[in-house]
């Protein structure tokens, strides 16, 4: 790049005379999600200097015309419309109403002149669609919804789509991943305008923790995403979930797919929103996450039944992801099952003891002999299927809701 390139390239960063960092335009459009819209409006809106929270201008923004319905058949007037954008040096997309359509032309526009004016332009959750559509994202790292991260990369393959994080700071333009994390992202602005001080009090007022370390990986789940479906990829995909228990590399699935690896990077991430060889260690990861929650295998057991060729490797990779070594994951992950929760196999007979099952019918006690009778697949309250095997997970002892460890991963501030 050329040293005229070069000025011209910082000129264009330098916030134009006109527009102020610490006024703040958020940018509503009718169908947004309520909790996403509140987020920036409560952080930079709210005057808290008693608290030594440095104060904010708040301009809330119609990118459409009103009146702006919301989740929960609310409407919403805002006071001002686009050209309040030209104002400000900070300006917040906090949601999109729906990741398939596109947005409004005009809205573009304002915030392509915002940027190219020096603006700092923030997307939250799924905001993020919008900065992508007006080609503020090209080429560069971003963030949202891990439900979504897949079709951002699809839709936009010139971004650099990120699942993993809670968000990504690349100067000048932010992202977010879903709900809470925009509330991790407002509190990141706030730091790197007025430093770590004030930041802690407004995450004091807010009863929330000054920054959340990790990442989204614990929230991720096994489901594929809904456009990978149609895909010929869809079948090397369902295969590596199936076959997670078995040591193969990328190289065996860019096989099955009969492609390149390199064809096959490409296409993989396209799909998915991540690189092939991080989606399958993240998908080990949660496997292993799985067994240590639902069973009593030693954690080298649960190395080897997660595909990894070593307990090390597992312990690395475990920590580098949930912030936790595989055991204290599952010592809290037991701490923190309600007292109420039925037992799983992590409580079945130790080995030297004999499970009522195993004893003969003139071993057991009475109520033993009953509550077998009961239960047997004739009895009169058979349920239709076999317990799990001791030692082995069963098919409906994991929820997406349980308990999760947050990570200790930091992103550097700035």
């Amino acid at each position: 790049m050329s040293q005229d390139s070069t000025a011209a390239t910082e000129a264009a960063r330098k916030l134009s005379g006109r527009r102020r960092r610490e006024i703040v335009a958020v940018l509503l459009f009718s169908g947004g999600p309520i909790f996403e819209s509140s987020i920036p409006l409560s952080v930079f809106g709210i005057d808290r200097q008693d608290a030594g929270v440095p104060r904010y201008r708040l301009l809330v923004c119609a990118g459409e015309d009103g009146p702006l319905r919301t989740t929960g058949g609310l409407e919403l007037t805002a006071p001002y419309g686009l050209e309040a954008i030209a104002r400000a040096g900070t300006v917040v997309v906090p949601a999109w109403r729906s990741i398939t359509s596109p947005p409004p032309p005009d809205a573009l526009d304002a915030l392509r002149r915002a940027h190219e004016e020096g603006a700092r332009i923030v997307g939250l959750c799924t905001g993020a669609f919008v900065l992508a559509a007006a080609g503020l994202l090209d080429g560069r790292p971003a963030t949202t919804h891990w439900m979504y991260a897949p079709t951002l990369a699809k839709r936009y393959p010139s971004v650099h789509v990120d699942p993993r994080e809670l968000f990504v700071d690349d100067g000048d333009v932010l992202t977010s991943a879903g709900t809470a994390a925009g509330i991790d992202l407002c509190l990141h602005i706030v730091r790197t305008d007025h430093g770590s001080e004030a930041a802690g009090a407004l995450a004091r007022r807010l009863v929330v923790p000054p920054r959340r370390s990790g990442g989204q990986e614990r929230y991720l789940d096994r489901s594929l995403p809904e456009e990978i479906g149609a895909d010929p990829l869809a079948e090397v995909v369902a295969w590596a979930l199936e076959h997670l228990h078995e040591q193969f590399d990328v190289e065996t699935l860019a096989a099955r797919a009969y492609m390149s690896r390199r064809t096959f990077d490409r296409r993989f991430r396209s799909l998915t929103g991540s690189a092939p060889l991080q989606w399958l260690i993240t998908q080990r990861v949660l496997q292993a996450q799985r067994l240590l929650e639902t069973s009593d295998y030693s954690v080298d057991e649960v190395a080897g039944r997660c595909g990894f060729r070593s307990p090390v490797a597992l312990r690395g990779h475990f920590r580098r992801q949930l912030g936790s070594s595989p055991a204290a994951y599952r010592s809290a992950y037991r701490a923190r099952r309600p007292q109420s929760e039925p037992a799983a196999v992590a409580e079945a007979p130790v080995p030297h003891q004999r499970s009522p099952h195993e004893r003969s019918q003139h071993e057991r006690s009475p109520h033993e002999r009953r509550t077998a009778a009961a239960t047997a697949p004739n009895g009169p309250t058979a349920i239709g299927h076999a317990p799990p095997e001791p030692g082995k997970p069963g098919s409906d002892l994991y929820a997406s809701g349980r308990p999760v460890l947050p990570g200790q991963r930091e992103r550097p501030v700035g």
